[in-house]
């Protein structure tokens, strides 16, 4: 009996563990066999082909993915509400040299369905390839806190924003028969609640339930689905702690960040935190349970924002 037992909790242990390593190993291991094992590694370009738009692209992530992007050859369709700020981005991609495109489209994701509309109707002509979803609004600062017309503005930017845009360049890609890609950027916070920072985090959990959803509805079409998902990177989203703002080895630049995450589409990973670093942090803070990974974020995060926080 007692030998049976301890069979039993050993599979167990052993099942976990195996559970365990799969999930932290399966994009490196992916990583490096396709970067020092594989003799033909396609251009972002040849592999997606050559039009991206890239939403929330004025600042932060989004910019600089876009001027990696563009480094790589690709043209882009620049989205967010500041016309002033996109075309200083414009103007920065332009001075990169590679001769790429880009197109300005000025869009509101608080203002309601008619900006997806306006969306399609500017980027009707133009055959993009490349769909990412950035866009994303958020401040620490617990629910009481929470006006009516705050929480319905990150509901709307986070959450309508990434369902309508899929599902709108999915259909198109799939009605041009483009074997392209869509990238949901969510958030290390997907993977458990985040009090002070819930309807955040609830939202980039519903992210990444839709993009790995979507990962197996567009993959009999040839379209690759990437959920992108970042623990602290140095953006202005992050600017009400200095601590993060400083930066470091586990919490680098947009540019670097953007550099590493556009390499590991081209790679084609389709479930990533997007950075080396932060493949490390997961890999540890996963292997404890979500309760305690939440009880560490309550303790985080109701004394990290050093500054007024806004909604």
């Amino acid at each position: 009996m007692f030998c049976t037992l301890s069979t039993f909790l050993v599979s167990i242990g052993f099942y976990a563990l195996a559970s365990y390593l799969y999930e932290q190993l399966r994009t490196p291991y992916k990583l490096i066999k396709i970067r020092y094992f594989s003799d033909n590694r396609p251009t972002l370009k040849e592999r997606y082909g050559d039009w991206a738009a890239v939403t929330g692209a004025s600042d932060g992530i989004g910019k600089e993915y876009a001027k990696e992007l563009a480094r790589q050859k690709i043209n882009v369709v620049l989205i967010a509400r500041s016309e002033e700020k996109l075309q200083a981005v414009a103007k920065e991609i332009a001075e990169i040299g590679t001769g790429t495109q880009t197109k300005i489209v000025i869009a509101d994701f608080t203002k309601g369905s008619q900006v997806y509309e306006h969306i399609e109707k500017e980027t009707a002509d133009i055959p993009i390839s490349i769909l990412v979803n950035n866009v994303g609004s958020g401040t620490p600062s617990p629910i009481l806190k929470w006006t009516q017309e705050a929480t319905q503005n990150i509901i709307d930017t986070n959450v309508v924003a990434v369902s309508q845009l899929s599902r709108l360049f999915f259909q198109r890609m799939k009605a041009s028969k483009i074997k392209g890609a869509i990238v949901n950027v969510s958030s290390g916070t997907e993977m458990q609640p985040l009090p002070y920072g819930a309807y955040y985090a609830a939202s980039k959990a519903y992210t990444r339930s839709l993009t790995l959803a979507l990962c197996h509805e567009a993959k009999p079409f040839g379209i690759h689905v990437q959920l992108l998902s970042p623990n602290f990177v140095v953006t202005k989203i992050n600017s009400y702690s200095r601590q993060i703002m400083k930066g470091g080895l586990f919490i680098p630049s947009a540019s670097t960040y953007a550099k590493s995450a556009v390499d590991q589409l081209r790679d084609g990973v389709d479930e990533t935190p997007g950075y080396f670093w932060h493949h490390i942090q997961n890999a540890v803070g996963t292997a404890f349970t979500w309760r305690v990974r939440t009880l560490a974020a309550y303790k985080i995060f109701s004394k990290i924002s050093d500054k007024p926080k806004k909604n």
